[in-house]
């Protein structure tokens, strides 16, 4: 839907001399001050563009200012989101039960119906279960992406940054258009309302949050700031040079861009980004394998490149889910498991730590790919076993973002086990089911460190690491893989009678080999008494 209002002239913009980072706009930069959010004040979007709204903004005469002759455009509060949200009524449903209660579950029928259709592209709420988590890993500490967190006031001064990532945004738009000089801001920013209008963006977001936001004087300029400052961010991590200052910021503050709740449709933030470098997909990639392979603040010789799978990433919901499906991976061919599989997998009374597994004859071992559906049981010197899984750097950002795909996968798939979920629908919440399973106690911790399965662990020591998983974590759903290790791991115990025994020569073998040092030194004592005595 291509916006019908005038542009009303151009603007410069203006940035605080006490922000983080100090850019010097082009000369012929258009200003961008949309009514996006609460507290801060905002003029609208149509003073910019011109139009028969009523809400003018406040400029302050050109006398007031050293820099002489030049007025400025000053915030000032001509939206308020809570007054907007404060005139938003439902219809009463108990009134319309009474005048017409078919309508009313009509409607509520259509309602979940429409919801149902957006499961895999809805810019989803947290379940209760990740809720219980806390916020460390649900609510952003410095950038709000999209609407659900856009009126707290602690993500308020981000708003600025993204002025700034806009401004960049157009100096990159002019390079790429060298040859088209006609091309404006205003070009631009119609291109991200066509694609928003497209489909249906603000329809993709929960009703209730929606309430407060108007949609040309604040959803549509939310979009475009946003998809601004994740182009930015992801062009910095992909290698592309900008001032020092800028990069500062955004390698200090990245970790609330894979969060579930702080997200904007991929489509747009794509619009941004092809208009903004002649090679996005390119871009983008480099961006995604830098988060999968733990390294989202520049290059690294470790990193590995994406296969690129355009189908996907043309109805990926945004960049979280566009991160899961390379960490998760895609196979070609994959196992089925049925309701039956799973319900044999609830009825298994035992759970086994890394060294219970051990003690087994089960040993673990780290995959050399890091896809997360590659675990499973496989046999190892006829009569042992080794479980391997994919290795995990661990640290606060990665098991922030680990549990955010999980919640992904707990909104998009509501049943792990029906007949239409893919194998690898349920990975994330597989592979942490499954280190949950593997820790009992510290030394477990310690064992998969040893193992190679756990790295690193910046900030997470072994006690850290236990409490994560083990309070945090047993809540969720569970996944086919996980399914499948788990029976397994049950059918070798069954087959395995002497288990017990070796459990005891595991456990001992230190005092067994001390014995056995033993008995052979009194042995050879002996036979060299023997040996003395018949020589006399």
């Amino acid at each position: 839907m291509e916006s019908t209002t005038a542009w009303a002239g151009p603007y410069e913009l203006q940035l605080a001399k006490n922000w983080t980072a100090e850019v010097a706009p082009a000369d012929d930069a258009q200003v961008w001050a949309p009514a996006v959010g609460h507290p801060l004040q905002y003029a609208s979007i149509a003073d910019i563009f011109g139009s028969s709204c009523s809400l003018q903004p406040y400029v302050v005469p050109a006398s007031s200012y050293s820099s002489g002759g030049q007025q400025q455009l000053v915030d000032y509060n001509y939206y308020n989101y809570y007054a907007a949200a404060a005139q938003h009524h439902d219809p009463d449903p108990m009134e319309t039960y009474m005048n017409s209660p078919e309508k009313l579950f009509q409607e509520r029928q259509k309602e979940f119906m429409d919801d149902a259709k957006l499961m895999k592209t809805k810019m989803h709420r947290y379940p209760p279960s990740i809720q219980a988590l806390g916020k460390w890993c649900t609510v952003p500490k410095v950038v709000a992406i999209g609407p659900y967190y856009h009126p707290e006031g602690h993500l308020q001064k981000a708003e600025k940054m993204k002025h700034v990532a806009a401004q960049y945004c157009i100096q990159e738009y002019k390079k790429v258009n060298k040859d088209n000089p006609g091309l404006s801001v205003r070009d631009m920013y119609d291109k991200v309302v066509s694609v928003a209008a497209k489909i249906d963006a603000r329809g993709l977001y929960d009703k209730d949050a929606m309430a407060g936001f108007g949609y040309e004087d604040d959803f549509l300029p939310m979009m475009f700031y946003d998809a601004c400052f994740l182009v930015i961010y992801m062009l910095l991590t992909s290698g592309t040079k900008f001032d020092q200052d800028l990069c500062d910021f955004f390698e200090s503050n990245d970790n609330d861009i894979m969060l579930l709740e702080n997200q904007i449709p991929l489509q747009v933030v794509d619009a941004v980004m092809k208009m903004c470098t002649p090679k996005p997909f390119q871009e983008m990639a480099t961006f995604i394998a830098m988060w999968r392979d733990g390294f989202p603040h520049g290059r690294s010789a470790t990193v590995l490149p994406v296969v690129w799978d355009q189908d996907y990433y043309n109805k990926a919901p945004h960049l979280l889910g566009l991160l899961r499906f390379y960490a998760v991976g895609k196979r070609s061919r994959n196992p089925k498991v049925t309701r039956s599989d799973i319900e044999k997998m609830k009825s298994i009374s035992f759970s086994a730590g890394a060294i219970e597994l051990a003690e087994m004859g089960i040993f673990l071992t780290a995959n050399e790919t890091t896809e997360l559906p590659d675990m499973g049981i496989d046999r190892k010197w006829i009569i042992f076993a080794e479980l391997s899984m994919a290795p995990l750097s661990l640290n606060d950002a990665r098991a922030s973002w680990l549990v955010n795909m999980a919640a992904l996968e707990l909104c998009t798939t509501p049943d792990f086990s029906d007949d239409k979920a893919e194998f690898e629908d349920s990975a994330v919440c597989s592979y942490l089911l499954l280190l949950c399973m593997l820790m009992h106690r510290e030394e477990d911790v310690h064992e998969l460190r040893t193992k190679g399965i756990l790295r690193g662990g910046a900030g997470l020591n072994n006690k850290k690491t236990l409490n994560f998983f083990t309070t945090s974590l047993q809540s969720l759903r569970t996944g086919s893989c996980y399914a499948l290790v788990m029976i397994e791991i049950e059918n070798y115990r069954n087959k395995r009678p002497w288990i017990k025994v070796y459990a005891f020569l595991y456990n001992n073998w230190k005092y067994i080999v001390a014995v056995v040092s033993a008995f052979g030194g009194f042995i050879g004592i002996i036979t060299a008494l023997m040996r003395l005595k018949g020589a006399h």
